[in-house]
């Protein structure tokens, strides 16, 4: 007998009624991921990293063909950048983990680990483009949130 043998067979939730019980059981038992020890984190199964590869090399060739640009950014937010972000930053505040000390040194700012993307990379483009002449600026991400 299989090891499933104790575990339902087959998709009990809804799609219809409840769409995020739904997607979490069907990736769960189709074996893409699994839940971390921590709450808010998953962790990829070969399945479900072979299934991104192919969407990733998919999306990037179709990026570069029409001018888009890999770029990656820090981790670590200052905590004045997310403050500048406010309204974007406004849903994950109570999901944020923050970095305070480095080693036994209390850091002078705090970091924010990225809960979003957009608070790290608008400064830079700032800096990046200077005229029209900058532009257009197509930019990629590829990370972990």
């Amino acid at each position: 007998m299989s090891e499933q043998s104790d575990q339902e067979l087959g998709i009990t939730e809804s799609k219809e009624y409840s769409t995020g019980e739904w997607y979490a059981e069907v990736v769960q038992k189709a074996e893409l991921a699994d839940y971390a020890p921590m709450g808010g984190f998953i962790v990829t199964r070969p399945r479900g990293y072979a299934i991104w590869e192919r969407m990733q090399d998919y999306l990037d060739g179709w990026f570069k063909d029409t001018g888009v640009q890999n770029a990656y950014f820090p981790l670590f937010i200052p905590e004045s950048y997310l403050e500048r972000e406010k309204d974007v930053v406004e849903g994950f505040d109570p999901e944020v983990a923050w970095v305070t000390q480095g080693g036994y040194d209390e850091l002078d700012e705090s970091l924010a680990v990225r809960p979003t993307s957009e608070s790290i990379i608008a400064p830079f483009m700032s800096q990046w483009v200077r005229s029209h002449r900058d532009l257009p600026l197509r930019l990629n991400q590829w990370c972990s949130v």
